[in-house]
């Protein structure tokens, strides 16, 4: 059978349609976020309708011996979402259902967390979504998906009730805590792409809490002082307050400390937390006020460029060490610059709480002992220079491995990280040998395989 027939053949199978290079609509579903994957292209698209499509999808993949490519936001910051292979594109499963009287909350697998939250405020209903509009359920899920309520609420893996996964030989399962048990455990936090296509999501929501934010601005001479009394406020912060630390530089400016977050409670209570910080280093720009929750979200939204970026973590279980905070602001003050408008830096994303409450083998997610989430980046344009492009990729790897001696090689495979050489363990730690059973058993022919698939 020539691979004309063969595709021909998958498209006369579904009730979506395939879609090939150069087809409207192929880019689209295709494009990679991160645009430094910009090259990375599939062979064809399956555009699906329902789980029925999803499975013949992956029947016509397996057969034809061609990967397949879940695509939800593809929001891969490796482009793992975008190919090669068939890419599967789970947009138009995008139904939400919210049940106001028990706050189950159920999705399909190519919803976008825009759509989640607007169907949730109507019920004025909540759970962890992170700060993108734009990113896929399926991916973040995941992975794990840690939001500024984490904390409080936990992971959005921590909210799951149930999927519904396609397997590699096309069967299609319902995961629950008692129903294919090992496939739901691995789903929370095992990574997207590694068992399955997941085509709808049951969530267990709660009530939307009343919120203050905060952003704080401070100059770079005052980074020392500020990211450590921060840490310190942090690690002593009860669960209804989560915050990223971070120093960066964009173009020619010098560099900017920044803690921006939200607290489950007012904002008085908020300044109070936050004394400490306020009165050892004035900052320059001082916002802490009153929002309801669904404002609160709409203030810590997330936006980049577009052009091409990197990021690189690790994991700490307690403050980084004053030397560790002097590696980080002589690693900012020497970034080579580039002509990106969203430069470079370093951020602590606070974890913890109850996070941190669930045993570690409880989910495939590992980090359950991290405080700190030491993400590490850098970005440029696609009109910088190749040399440009080479000392960025260059100034991050020599950061990465100097913060290695104060932060753990535990990394967050929701960041993905396409230079990490250790990635099984970085993101997977103790949990890693028990994910790779339930490859073996459910994928055994690595019909889902991708660069850093398990």
């Amino acid at each position: 059978m020539t691979r004309d027939s063969a595709v021909a053949g998958l498209a006369a199978r579904l009730a979506g349609t395939v879609l090939m290079p150069g087809d409207p609509g192929f880019d689209t579903a295709t494009t990679p976020f991160n645009a430094r994957n910009a090259d990375s292209r599939p062979e064809l698209v399956a555009r699906v309708r329902d789980t029925a499509d999803v499975a013949h999808a992956v029947e016509w993949a397996h057969a034809t011996g061609v990967p397949v490519v879940p695509r939800g936001g593809g929001h891969s910051y490796a482009g793992y979402s975008s190919g090669p292979g068939l890419v599967v594109d789970l947009r138009q499963l995008d139904a939400v259902c919210v049940e106001a009287a028990t706050g189950r909350v159920t999705v399909g697998g190519g919803v976008r967390t825009g759509a989640i939250y607007a169907a949730l405020q109507r019920h004025d209903l909540a759970f962890p979504l992170g700060n993108s509009e734009q990113v896929g359920i399926g991916g973040l899920t995941l992975g794990g998906g840690v939001a500024a309520v984490s904390r409080a609420f936990g992971l959005t893996a921590d909210s799951l009730v149930s999927t519904e996964l396609v397997l590699a030989d096309g069967s299609v399962r319902t995961c629950g805590a008692t129903e294919n048990a090992e496939l739901f455990w691995a789903c929370r936090g095992g990574g997207g792409g590694n068992f399955g296509v997941n085509t709808s999501f049951t969530f267990q929501a709660r009530r939307a809490v009343p919120s203050a934010t905060c952003l704080l601005l401070w100059d770079r001479r005052d980074a020392q002082e500020v990211l450590a009394v921060m840490q310190e406020i942090m690690a002593a912060a009860p669960d209804e307050f989560a915050a990223r630390i971070g120093l960066s530089r964009a173009g020619a400016r010098r560099g900017t400390v920044s803690v921006v977050g939200q607290y489950l409670g007012a904002a008085a209570e908020l300044r109070d937390l936050l004394a400490p910080v306020l009165v050892r280093s004035r900052p320059g720009h001082v916002e802490i006020a009153d929002r309801t929750y669904w404002e609160a979200k709409d203030f810590l939204r997330h936006e980049t460029s577009g052009d091409p970026f990197a990021v690189r973590t690790r994991c700490t279980p307690k403050p980084l060490a004053d030397k560790g905070i002097e590696a980080i602001t002589a690693a900012v003050d020497r970034w080579p610059g580039s002509a990106n408008p969203d430069g470079a830096g370093v951020a602590l994303f606070t974890w913890g709480g109850a996070v941190n409450r669930i045993p570690v083998g409880d989910s495939a997610f590992p980090h359950r002992d991290t405080l700190f989430l030491v993400s590490m980046d850098t970005s440029w344009s696609r009109r910088d220079a190749r040399c440009v492009v080479r000392r960025n990729l260059a100034w991050l790897d020599e950061l990465y491995e100097e913060m290695g001696e104060y932060a753990t090689d535990a990394a967050y495979v929701n960041f993905t990280d396409p230079a990490l050489h250790n990635w099984r363990t970085a993101y997977y730690g103790p949990n890693l040998a028990r994910l790779c059973e339930i490859k073996r058993r459910y994928d055994p022919d690595r019909v889902f395989d991708f660069p850093q698939a398990l």
